[in-house]
């Protein structure tokens, strides 16, 4: 409240100054006749220069109440004028006159109320009055404007017409909201003309560019997520449903609105990415292509036959039915360790047919098992202590032989665990939120590939 009270009583002492700075710079002496003082014969006597003032303020409203007296080609003007503007305007004509050296503008504003009422009465009866003969083509013109307009609604109005030519719902509705302001543009200009006020149009285009820029810069970041939505539903990088990683986020594509994508993580979790971010961000889609790769590490002891040991492990990977033979398992040395050697394995997989997760799970599973089986030590990260013998003496160090092939258990895989039975939960949750009924339009379509 202070605040607003300090504004007000600001906003009164700049009112009360707008009214008396003009009269002040009047008196100074500003708008003061220029040019030469002519002297000798051809100067124009005072008498002169006062009678010509005085005929032409007799001809002009307002002045009537101004007294005019010349000595030595100063004119000194007084009496009452009307408001500021008339003023100025005294001022103006005065110096006009030809043999006006100075003038001093002393003339003050009247105070009579009804003086200062009547030429505003005048005025607004006036245009009143044109109003009135005006009246028939207004309403010609309004008439027209509405025609015009009411026929770009109904056009508009027709669901099937502009779905046809845009390829989703949110771009025919841009294509409605377009055509409807084309047409109301249309009914404007069209009812201007008939009013002769064509020139309105320019002003008026004017203004709206520069509401449209502020307007622009002050919500940029809308202005920007809503064109990267109709740029994403035009263009759409991926489908309902599509595994895909957008600026770090993981999950399911349940839907694309006009002012986000959502996600449904692996957890369950509801993603929403500004499409601002998705439309300039790096996509990674993981369901473009059907065949996807996992790989995996395992560690054999320094002193196994790695030769053996791949060879055993990709005899296991191909004999699950679930991987793919082309393209072929691939098995290499990946690294050497302290207390191992790294063997890396690498399976395809048809992503419509088996999980991911789990095929990659039991791929370990049965690798380990195999190389086990054939004898191979797995080992953990181990650490060598040496002793010194109190005699000096070294004992000799045991000899280490190869691991004795030890059974490996067969115990059937759970049903959870099988690679042939996907995941349904972050499915479900993704076609309950496509089925959402919250007011924002589903941007993708089945019917259209990705991008």
């Amino acid at each position: 409240m202070r605040a607003v009270r300090r504004a007000s009583w600001v906003a009164l002492a700049l009112l009360c100054l707008a009214l008396v700075l003009p009269t002040a710079a009047q008196v100074s002496g500003e708008d003061q006749p220029g040019g030469a003082i002519v002297v000798g014969d051809n100067a124009v006597t005072d008498d002169q220069i006062r009678g010509r003032i005085v005929e032409v303020l007799a001809e002009i409203d307002g002045y009537a109440a101004v007294q005019v007296s010349v000595s030595s080609g100063v004119v000194t003007l007084t009496g009452e004028v009307l408001d500021s503007t008339a003023e100025e305007e005294l001022t103006g004509i005065v110096s006009r006159v030809d043999g006006v050296v100075a003038i001093a503008n002393e003339v003050s504003q009247s105070a009579d109320l009804n003086e200062r009422l009547g030429p505003a009465v005048d005025r607004v009866l006036s245009r009143g009055e044109t109003l009135l003969v005006n009246a028939p083509i207004f309403l010609v013109a309004l008439a027209v404007f509405l025609a015009i307009s009411v026929l770009g609604w109904l056009a508009t109005s027709r669901l099937r017409l502009w779905r046809r030519l845009a390829p989703n719902s949110f771009i025919a509705d841009i294509y409605r909201a377009v055509a409807r302001i084309g047409f109301v543009l249309l009914g404007l200009i069209v009812a201007l003309d008939i009013l002769n006020a064509t020139a309105l149009i320019g002003a008026v285009l004017g203004a709206a560019g520069v509401v449209g820029l502020a307007v622009g810069f002050a919500v940029r970041d809308t202005v920007e997520n809503f064109i990267a939505s109709i740029l994403l539903s035009l263009r759409q990088p991926f489908r309902p449903n599509d595994f895909v990683e957008i600026a770090g986020d993981m999950g399911n594509v349940a839907r694309l609105t006009s002012r986000a994508t959502i996600l449904i993580s692996p957890d369950g979790n509801h993603i929403r990415i500004p499409n601002a971010t998705v439309f300039k961000g790096r996509i990674v889609n993981y369901s473009r292509n059907p065949e996807r790769r996992f790989t995996f590490d395992l560690g054999v002891a320094p002193d196994s036959d790695l030769g053996a040991a791949l060879a055993i492990s990709v005899r296991a990977l191909e004999s699950l039915p679930y991987l793919l033979n082309d393209p072929p398992v691939g098995a290499w040395i990946n690294d050497v360790g302290d207390s191992t050697i790294v063997l890396t394995f690498a399976g395809w997989i048809d992503q419509t047919e088996t999980d991911f997760l789990k095929a990659r799970g039991e791929a370990i599973r049965v690798t380990m098992s195999a190389l086990e089986a054939a004898g191979f030590d797995l080992p953990a990260p181990t650490y060598r202590v040496q002793m010194d013998a109190p005699t000096g003496d070294v004992a000799e160090r045991p000899r280490t032989g190869p691991v004795p092939a030890h059974p490996v258990s067969e115990t059937p895989l759970p049903k959870a665990a099988s690679p042939e039975l996907a995941e349904q939960a972050t499915e479900e949750a993704v076609d309950r939120e496509r089925e959402a009924t919250d007011g924002s339009t589903n941007l993708l379509s089945e019917d259209r590939g990705a991008e």
